[in-house]
């Protein structure tokens, strides 16, 4: 089965981890090292002949226009991962339009590719930032990857669907793509989609996660990484210990878990996989159009 590899590409000293250690106004005094990662990173791709979805940090694109070159060039789908990696809870509608358009701009000007697909920073549309999905809609977005239906700290809906949905909005309609997770024998949803859990876990549980819903539930998933996750070598910037354990837990190992995941597993772009006529198909029994109604809040936050 066809799954989905995504890229969240950012700096090394973007991760939401690092918001309460290294500010914004000290971000462009920071060696940068986006280069040389997505470059490894490409090189890697192209090996294994897997096409991805790199979903861009607009301040990336702003400084590093020949990043976003370079992975157009090589054949992969650009998406957009706002601006300044602010949480979307964090915002006022009207900034979380400002930073998602002027995301946009530097994206488009970079590679001269309009995204048409988002990811949130640290998947941060909650129940309490619903109001984003219109204003997405809004700005012309056809897909988005920001709701993960599981309990966390930082993120998630408990309850969503695991799989993609249609959700109206009053300026459109977006396709949502949760990433990987697998159904436990309680109900709940079991992180598998990459990332952190890839790193801090052993290869075994994302390869059986995977499997289970590939075959299990004749399903695709999800996947994604960051640039900075495969580079051993980059500063530790955060403070505290589950931070750090957050952080930079498992670099050294990345690079092979990846290899693995892509011998193990065929992956290409988020677009390629979940077609807007296999989503509309029938592709989740559950039920695919979410209705504006039961999205709580969304309309007064957005006139």
């Amino acid at each position: 089965m066809l799954n989905a590899l995504t890229i969240d590409l950012e700096e090394y000293f973007h991760p939401s981890e690092l918001q309460r250690s290294v500010s914004i106004s000290s971000w462009s005094s920071l060696p940068s090292r986006i280069v040389q990662e997505t470059d490894d990173l490409l090189e890697l791709l192209g090996q294994y002949s897997v096409s991805a979805t790199f979903f861009v940090l607009g301040w990336v694109a702003e400084r590093n226009p020949q990043v976003v070159r370079k992975i157009v060039q090589a054949g992969h789908e650009i998406g957009c991962h706002s601006y300044a990696h602010q949480m979307v809870y964090s915002l006022t509608p009207a900034q979380f339009r400002e930073d998602t358009l002027r995301a946009i701009a530097a994206i488009e000007s970079a590679g001269a590719v309009r995204p048409r697909l988002y990811r949130a920073p640290s998947y941060s549309i909650t129940n309490r930032s619903l109001w984003a999905l219109e204003i997405l809609a809004e700005c012309g977005f056809e897909y988005d990857s920001s709701i993960v239906p599981i309990e966390h700290d930082r993120y998630g809906i408990p309850g969503f669907s695991r799989h993609p949905r249609v959700i109206a909005t009053p300026s459109g309609s977006l396709v949502e793509i949760p990433v990987a997770t697998a159904k436990s024998p309680f109900g709940k949803g079991l992180p598998v989609g990459g990332g952190a859990y890839l790193r801090l876990l052993p290869y075994c549980y994302t390869a059986a996660g995977i499997r289970r819903i590939n075959q299990g539930e004749n399903r695709p998933v999800c996947m994604y990484i960051h640039p900075w996750e495969m580079d051993p070598e980059q500063p530790r910037l955060t403070s505290g210990l589950i931070s750090r354990l957050r952080t930079y837990t498992g670099l050294e190992g990345m690079k092979k878990k990846l290899e693995r995941l892509m011998t193990d597993f065929r992956f290409a772009t988020m677009t390629s996989v979940y077609a807007p006529t296999s989503v509309h198909a029938g592709q989740s029994p559950q039920g695919l159009e979410l209705p504006i109604r039961k999205l709580p809040l969304l309309l007064p936050y957005v006139r």
